[in-house]
């Protein structure tokens, strides 16, 4: 999945829909670490990056550590497929279209029913939001973990 830094706006949108939250919040494919380094900020913690992209490590790390945060949010080199989810309560995904419907399956088998995933950029094509928030690049898809499994059990 190509590296496409998100924009403040979509990054505050996407933690408005996780404001309140609480428990492990992780950023699959987390790029330059902004999104992780603004949850910790908003009290979401712990914080994790999932990358595996070196440069974009180096530069989540350096991120990290310009904001203070350095030892307390972590970036991990991990392959995001290989990542065991299941203590995960809210899920940040601004991946591709194609990594969508392969990715629900995965959550959805792995994520407990108190989680929430944030989805920027596209959302989850299968799957009805329990919230949205801004409007075009900008956009963001919420979903309930429980909601989406009783609407799949329909």
């Amino acid at each position: 999945v190509p590296y496409q830094p998100s924009g403040p706006r979509q990054v505050a949108n996407a933690l408005a829909l996780l404001r309140g939250r609480a428990g492990k919040t992780v950023d699959l494919g987390s790029g330059d670490g902004r999104l992780v380094v603004e949850a910790y900020k908003q009290g979401l913690r712990p914080a994790v990056g999932y990358e595996l992209n070196p440069w974009l490590l180096c530069l989540s790390n350096y991120r990290a550590w310009k904001a203070g945060y350095r030892g307390k949010v972590s970036f991990l080199k991990k392959d995001l497929w290989k990542v065991n989810l299941s203590d995960c309560y809210n899920v940040i995904v601004f991946l591709a279209p194609s990594v969508k419907p392969p990715l629900a399956a995965k959550l959805l088998a792995e994520l407990p029913d108190e989680a929430r995933v944030v989805a920027g950029r596209f959302p989850f094509p299968s799957w009805t939001p329990t919230s949205t928030l801004g409007q075009g690049l900008e956009q963001v898809w919420a979903y309930d973990m429980k909601e989406v499994r009783r609407a799949a059990q329909r």
